[in-house]
């Protein structure tokens, strides 16, 4: 993996500032009780500044979900992993690294925004592409085109669809940090995870 550069570096860390600030002040305040200069006077950084990073304030709020760096990427190759480990069971390990309990509370926060400010999908959607598009590549780079592109892309396509009900609450999943107060009987976000690797090894 290229080592990365110091502007490259300093450049992520002020996109991740403006991204957490626009984040921070939507949970806040609400989508229209805030504008771009509240956004960078948070951040600390110039309009200008804002511009060289996002188009609007909805692209940087949907850009905290992601972590900005390749620190995934190098835990995921400095994992034990048994010499004929599957793409299935690497892509489990995978999104242990990747699924944190602050990004799945984010994505969670962001999806319910997007309910009633219908201006955040398409760049909800552009997000969630990026979260897998990583995936997928991540997948492909380790396996080294021992399996087809088109087989990593259902395998990663299945997996990351199961993952938009429980996000939107269509169904009652439990993420890390809820309370099962009022939901006794819920499956916790863990188990539902199993059982959706389950499904995909033996077939529904």
């Amino acid at each position: 993996m290229k080592p990365q550069s110091l502007r490259d570096i300093k450049r992520e860390a002020t996109a991740k500032a403006l991204a957490n600030a626009a984040f921070e002040l939507a949970i806040e305040r609400g989508m229209d009780e805030f504008v771009v200069e509240d956004v960078v006077q948070r951040a600390g950084y110039s309009r200008r500044t804002f511009a060289n990073h996002f188009s609007c304030k909805e692209e940087a709020i949907a850009s905290a979900v992601i972590s900005f760096s390749s620190t995934e990427e190098a835990e995921f190759e400095m994992l034990d992993k048994p010499e004929n480990i599957t793409p299935l069971n690497a892509l489990q390990q995978w999104l242990k690294l990747q699924l944190t309990a602050n990004l799945l509370w984010k994505l969670r926060e962001i999806i319910s925004l997007s309910k009633r400010h219908p201006s955040l999908e398409p760049y909800i959607l552009s997000m969630f592409h990026g979260l897998q598009k990583r995936a997928q590549e991540t997948l492909s780079s380790y396996f080294e085109g021992r399996y087809s592109e088109e087989y990593t892309y259902l395998l990663v396509g299945a997996l990351y669809g199961a993952l938009l009900p429980v996000l939107d609450g269509s169904l009652t999943v439990l993420l890390p940090g809820d309370s099962a107060e009022g939901h006794p009987e819920a499956t916790t976000f863990d188990q539902y995870l199993a059982k959706t690797f389950s499904y995909l090894r033996s077939g529904f």
